[in-house]
């Protein structure tokens, strides 16, 4: 009976694909030095409430980007008033990468999305988040199936844009300036914006310059951006890879210097000395884009919101770190149309591991994995140890 049994035609068995996992996602209320943007607005949170996500926010989170605890309840949201209740989270969403307080706060084994931001970083947080057993994901480092970096071109868009708007408040006579209008009217010379970076904050500091009348200089040193911008905008622009003599010459006739180069690590490279700042137009605007990365002027210091700019040479130099966060609301809505679908994804792969293993794009933001350092760059400069993150995941 039992070998007839075994003879009979079986029934197939089918390859169980992976469950979807319920999350709990907090977002805590910023608490770093300038940052206005939060992490998810409100239709975001709807939706992941929708697909069975609980959203667990902490009170006055998004007072900042003008969105009260009453929308967020209202699309679903739980509000506390306890930071402590929303870093027990298993995934937690952030702009700033966590303070020491906030990683004290977390019991462990979590999952934390947020900015890298290294270069305010400190070794001690990444030895607690370390001993915590924490998985960490730099949100400017994931990329998607293009292998671009969405969020930090929606931010660079952003920055790009605000640049622009701001060089044509710093040029009023109003507020100091030379007492010029910002692009060209007929028979009068446009102004003259000189930037340096052909890259996304570039591209659309470039097209908001051009589109309100102004003679554009492009300087990077890579060819094949400075084709692709002159390309994008669709019309001739004036390019040149970064030459000092031919900078200095653009400079002292500018009125607006813009610097957009970015780094890929480490600080970014000064290529406007002070000497060239000496020459260029009393009453002329640099906007350090750069800054965030230590800024390409020599001049260059760090600024805030509330003081933002100064005067050296009687050039007015701003120089304020985060930008994006001077238009914090459109900046959260760019950073939620990404980020909802990244942590739908997240529940609909089965939980961080499945979907760290099965999307590229997202493992190139991980950085600590289960507790271990998987990036070579962090290990370097804090002297710390680190594993690939390939082999952890072939080990599991």
């Amino acid at each position: 009976m039992a070998r007839e049994a075994a003879l009979a035609t079986q029934e197939e068995m089918l390859h169980v694909g992976k469950s979807m996992q319920q999350l709990v996602i907090g977002m805590p209320k910023e608490t770093s030095f300038q940052e206005r943007r939060v992490a998810l607005a409100p239709e975001s949170v709807a939706l992941l409430v929708s697909r069975g996500h609980d959203v667990i926010i902490e009170s006055g989170a998004g007072a900042e980007s003008n969105f009260t605890d009453h929308d967020y309840s209202e699309n679903g949201g739980k509000v506390v008033y306890d930071k402590k209740e929303v870093f027990k989270s298993n995934i937690i969403m952030k702009v700033s990468p966590p303070s020491l307080e906030e990683i004290e706060m977390m019991p462990g084994k979590q999952t934390i999305i947020s900015a890298l931001n290294l270069p305010v970083q400190s070794k001690e947080s990444f030895v607690q988040m370390s001993n915590k057993k924490i998985t960490a994901i730099a949100w400017d480092y994931i990329q998607d199936k293009q292998g671009i970096y969405p969020i930090v071109r929606a931010m660079g868009e952003i920055a790009g844009n605000t640049s622009i708007m701001l060089a044509a408040e710093y040029l009023s006579q109003h507020t100091g300036g030379r007492g010029l209008m910002l692009g060209g009217i007929t028979g009068v010379r446009p102004t003259e914006v000189v930037i340096i970076g052909a890259g996304t904050v570039g591209e659309n500091a470039a097209r908001a310059a051009m589109g309100l009348g102004a003679s554009v200089k492009v300087f990077d040193n890579s060819i094949y951006k400075l084709k692709r911008i002159q390309n994008d905008l669709g019309i001739h622009l004036w390019t040149s890879t970064i030459q000092p003599s031919e900078l200095k010459k653009a400079l002292s006739n500018a009125d607006v210097v813009i610097g957009a180069i970015r780094s890929k690590t480490g600080r970014t490279p000064v290529v406007v000395s002070d000497e060239m700042v000496q020459q260029m137009k009393q009453g002329s605007v640099i906007i350090d884009v750069s800054i965030d990365r230590g800024g390409c002027f020599e001049t260059s210091e760090v600024t805030y919101h509330e003081n933002p700019v100064y005067r050296r040479h009687g050039v007015i130099h701003y120089c304020v770190p985060n930008i994006a966060a001077r238009v914090s609301r459109t900046a959260s809505y760019a950073l939620s149309n990404i980020f909802a679908p990244v942590i739908l994804d997240l529940g609909d792969e089965g939980g961080i591991v499945n979907l760290i293993r099965n999307q590229k794009g997202f493992r190139n933001g991980v950085y600590l994995y289960h507790g271990t350092l998987t990036n070579e760059d962090i290990a370097k400069n804090f002297d710390l140890s680190w594993k690939p993150l390939e082999l952890l995941i072939e080990a599991i």
